[in-house]
């Protein structure tokens, strides 16, 4: 029986294969330009333009660095990089992964693991640079959650844990076109790339 297509073609020319990804099939740039497209919070935000994947792993990347003070380009790389398998299986609310399962969280891993490979990075990060990242990701969707998804600050207390008050007000949700985030996500990688 023949095997269904699992590849992605990508702008570069690569061809992913989703089920067997391969660090030598991923490019920064397609990773940059799917994530600028991909909307957050199912599109569901106020503004002109979505809020993408790329600009949150931009604010997660800058918090972790904040809250972090010090820590290594490799592990700002990964908080930047924390998304990215989405530039190919797209964005899906936590509810929407759970009930999809076990089968996500394991293409998720393999696309991971090859994209950290292809960059420089261990397959699998430390527990503890995981969990750094993770409560910079939890800070950002907050922030996202009060700011341009329609979010009570009690309502997103009880589903994100409470943020320090100066850090809600010190930061600010960018809503940009994709092309100006695309850019600037792909010279953040070119930056922290550089530190390595």
């Amino acid at each position: 029986m023949k095997q269904p297509r699992a590849w992605q073609r990508m702008l570069s020319g690569r061809r992913l294969d989703l089920l067997d990804p391969t660090p030598m099939d991923i490019e920064i740039e397609d990773i940059a330009h799917g994530l600028a497209f991909v909307a957050r919070w199912n599109g569901q935000t106020f503004g002109d333009f979505p809020y993408s994947v790329a600009e949150h792993s931009l604010l997660v990347e800058e918090i972790f660095t904040q809250q972090n003070g010090g820590v290594p380009a490799r592990w700002r790389l990964a908080a930047l990089l924390h998304d990215a398998p989405e530039y190919v299986i797209g964005d899906m609310i936590s509810p929407v992964k759970a009930a999809v399962g076990e089968g996500y969280s394991k293409l998720d891993d393999r696309l991971v693991a090859a994209i950290h490979i292809r960059f420089g990075l261990p397959a699998h990060i430390p527990a503890t640079i995981k969990k750094k990242i993770k409560d910079a990701d939890k800070i950002s969707a907050w922030l996202e959650a009060t700011q341009i998804a329609g979010f009570s600050v009690e309502e997103a207390n009880k589903l994100f844990g409470k943020i320090e008050p100066n850090l809600a007000k010190s930061m600010k949700i960018r809503l940009r076109p994709p092309a100006q985030v695309r850019a600037e996500f792909t010279e953040r990688h070119k930056a922290l790339i550089s530190m390595l």
